[in-house]
């Protein structure tokens, strides 16, 4: 048989040079840094010279487990380091915000987390203020690079499936949001800090949307206090259509998160393999049924990495070759303000019942 699939996992390697291996510090040696950050930087023989925590004995283990060198006492120190190029800011949206804008100042480029901010005006701010600077900042929306997303994206673009016409996502779990306690506390929850992943490969895969509704709702006497249950439908122009389901709550064992991408020649279907065993998790799947190529049914593809801690190598090295090389990363702050845009116009529509104009 033909190997159809070369040229698919041609163009969703993720290779980084040697010349654009800058010194990178961390601030944040959390969960996120520990276990996704380090581990994929590590793979690919990038350069972290240093983190920094407010909890410096957790820095202190992490930089030991990652033969990190340097400790630093605080962010300032970080900003006053000449020979640091980018910095990974893996912090809370609430506080991101006054760790980028002195590291802009003194001359960083950065790769911050998403949400770049938990509110867009902030985000907006942050965006034109690394402009202002010529500095690049790029969102850690790491989901695109992922090897189930990118190779459909990968298919889509290549006309696989003709002209995709309708995207889904479907998720019923169940989060341990207890894991997070700051997240929790959050009055708003799935939105920001789960569904902004598929919104974000919505847009990555099919484009920018025209309309948003959705609602938003919890369970019933749950501790979280954001919601734990959305429906989100997206409208493009013309009769393109995406619809995104998250449900949090599931505790009878039998998990889906599916995704699907249907076109007038043909359809992708795949699953976010994260979410069936999580922290852990396994490999996504993907299949192509193409009329195009043509596959006779349904098609495996043979994704072989996860999403945590794989993908966590992608921002990073598109905002590593920006920087060497010029150019904006593919998660660039103002690309991801459309993201945030969107987010932003779900919560209004759940709370005011109506449908939202994007554009």
């Amino acid at each position: 048989m033909p190997d159809f699939f070369a040229p698919i996992r041609e163009a969703t390697a993720i290779r980084v040079r040697d010349e654009h291996k800058l010194p990178i510090a961390i601030v944040g040696a959390g969960e996120i840094a520990d276990l996704a950050h380090l581990p994929a930087y590590r793979e690919h023989g990038l350069k972290v010279v240093g983190i920094m925590d407010l909890d410096r004995e957790r820095a202190r283990a992490v930089a030991a487990r990652h033969g990190i060198p340097r400790v630093y006492e605080s962010t300032a120190e970080i900003a006053q380091d000449k020979d640091v190029v980018v910095v990974d800011i893996a912090v809370f949206p609430w506080v991101q915000g006054g760790i980028a804008l002195p590291m802009l100042d003194a001359g960083k480029h950065l790769l911050c987390q998403k949400p770049l901010s938990y509110d867009f005006d902030e985000a907006v701010r942050l965006v034109e203020h690394a402009e202002k600077r010529k500095r690049l900042l790029a969102v850690n929306q790491q989901l695109r690079y992922s090897e189930s997303v990118a190779a459909a994206r990968a298919m889509v673009k290549a006309g696989w499936i003709g002209k995709p016409f309708e995207m889904s996502w479907d998720f019923h779990v169940y989060t341990p949001w207890e894991n997070w306690p700051w997240v929790a506390k959050q009055p708003r929850l799935d939105l920001n800090q789960f569904t902004i992943h598929f919104i974000d490969a919505v847009r990555y895969v099919i484009g920018d949307p025209v309309y948003a509704y959705g609602t938003q709702a919890r369970e019933p006497g749950q501790p979280e206090q954001g919601e734990t249950r959305t429906i989100s439908v997206l409208e493009f122009e013309g009769e393109t259509r995406a619809v995104l389901k998250s449900f949090h709550k599931n505790r009878a064992g039998d998990p889906r998160a599916e995704f699907r991408i249907d076109g007038t020649e043909g359809s992708i279907r795949g699953t976010i393999g994260l979410m069936y065993d999580y922290p852990r998790g396994r490999a996504d799947t993907l299949e192509l049924n193409s009329r195009v190529l043509p596959t006779d049914g349904w098609l495996h593809y043979p994704v072989t990495s996860r999403w945590i801690p794989t993908a966590f190598i992608g921002p990073m090295a598109a905002l590593l070759e920006a920087v060497a090389k010029g150019g904006v990363p593919l998660t660039n702050g103002r690309d991801n303000l459309e993201t945030l845009r969107i987010v932003r116009a779900l919560y209004r529509s759940g709370e005011e019942h109506v449908v939202v104009k994007l554009r």
